[in-house]
């Protein structure tokens, strides 16, 4: 196994019973003593997170939506460490009695929340998924091994930094939260296979990515992330409302899992709703690919082909369907959506709730922005990722998603006969 990986792993298994056995007022304390030194190493932070951006700028992978994934400013510092100590002010789940029952030979069988244990998260460049990530460890009482992305690796380092200083300060192990700091797919690789100390791993990043991981790992692993979400304007929408929602959906962040990548419009008001759409949309730097009934609407829209229905495309690119119905539009959301958010625009209660109740993914939206499916927007503090499979978890991971459950058998005296 690669030395760093190793190492990390056995510093971590050695951390997860102090941090399990954690007070929630130690585990408070921590969150508000890091939200704490963010906010005091601002400059350090921003210093470290421009070498990344500067190293980004000279790279062929560069586009101004990954310069966005990348980027931390005074504002998005604030914002973590604000989001540290909303997850602090959650009711701890660790130790919750979730049932219990007594059996007719006496005996008293309870269910109690536990950490899961040691969790590792490979995942792309957004910096504030290693706040986000720590936080929701620690709460939960679990040890945590970061892996991000060679972008952001200067950034990772500060932010892990500050954290194990506040972990050192408060006399807890610096290891309840570390960082494989090489980037080498070697590395990451052999994390995936380190069953023997890791409980489970999350890879929260683009398709290829969790296709990696899926693939290669022997650690159980949640599925998170990808993000192919729909937006459908019923016949019976508030046009401005529609409009609004829609620009929201697609350019408030379109580099994010939870952005709009493919709109549906119904025929019957495509010529009403499409015209100003698309250009809104193309004034604010969207390049739109829509169906031929699409292209009738404006002649700055490129012409769609099968593959532009399934790729989640993390920019200023929208895909653009004119269906017949509502059930057409739930087709072709279950045929090309990856299970993560998608939306109806509509005042039609009957439509709203076929929409519901046909739409299979993780978050399923009326009159409402998919950019909502967030951990923080949840009132959930932060997330650990958005899980788009259908176990243990579904949707924004939270505190309660980092937890397994343990019986408790309560006997006086019993034996089996």
């Amino acid at each position: 196994m690669h030395p760093e990986v190793l190492k990390k792993c056995i510093e971590a298994q050695k951390s997860k019973s102090i941090l399990a056995n954690c007070s929630a007022n130690q585990k408070n304390n921590i969150l508000e003593h890091i939200a704490d030194s963010l906010e005091n190493n601002k400059e350090v932070i921003l210093k470290e997170n421009k070498r990344d951006l500067d190293l980004l700028k000279n790279s062929e992978g560069y586009t101004k939506a990954f310069h966005d994934r990348l980027l931390l400013t005074e504002e998005r510092i604030s914002d973590m460490a604000k989001g540290l100590r909303e997850i602090a002010a959650l009711e701890d789940p660790i130790g919750e009695v979730t049932g219990m029952w007594k059996r007719p030979n006496g005996l008293q069988i309870g269910l109690t929340r536990v950490p899961i244990g040691v969790i590792s998260i490979i995942y792309e460049a957004r910096p504030n998924v290693t706040i986000d990530a720590a936080g929701l460890s620690l709460k939960s009482g679990n040890v945590v091994i970061l892996r991000g992305s060679s972008e952001a690796l200067n950034s990772n380092k500060a932010l892990v930094n500050i954290i194990q200083q506040s972990l050192n300060n408060l006399n807890l192990p610096a290891a309840s939260v570390s960082l494989i700091e090489d980037t080498e797919r070697a590395a990451a690789l052999d994390l995936m296979k380190a069953n023997e100390y890791l409980d489970l791993l999350i890879p929260r990043g683009g398709s290829s990515l969790i296709k990696t991981v899926i693939d290669n790992s022997t650690v159980p692993v949640i599925q998170t992330g990808a993000g192919n979400c729909h937006t459908y304007i019923d016949s019976s929408a508030d046009l401005e409302s529609a409009y609004n929602i829609a620009l929201n959906a697609k350019i408030q962040r379109p580099g994010v899992c939870n952005a709009m990548e493919t709109l549906l419009v119904h025929r019957d008001i495509a010529p009403d709703f499409l015209p100003k759409l698309i250009s809104a949309l193309t004034d604010q730097g969207v390049e739109v690919r829509g169906c031929k009934k699409t292209t009738m609407y404006s002649t700055l829209v490129k012409t769609a082909n099968h593959k532009d229905w399934e790729t989640e495309y993390l920019d200023l690119i929208l895909a653009i369907k004119v269906v017949n119905s509502v059930e057409e539009a739930v087709e072709h959301i279950n045929c090309y959506g990856t299970g993560h958010s998608e939306a109806i625009i509509t005042d039609s209660y009957q439509n709203s709730r076929l929409f519901l109740n046909q739409v299979d993914a993780a978050a399923v939206y009326v009159n409402a922005s998919t950019r909502f499916t967030d951990g923080m927007m949840f009132g959930l503090g932060a997330e650990m990722g958005i899980s788009t499979q259908k176990l243990h978890v579904r949707g924004p991971m939270g505190l309660e998603a980092l937890t397994s459950l343990k019986y408790l058998i309560y006997g006086s005296g019993q034996t089996r006969m």
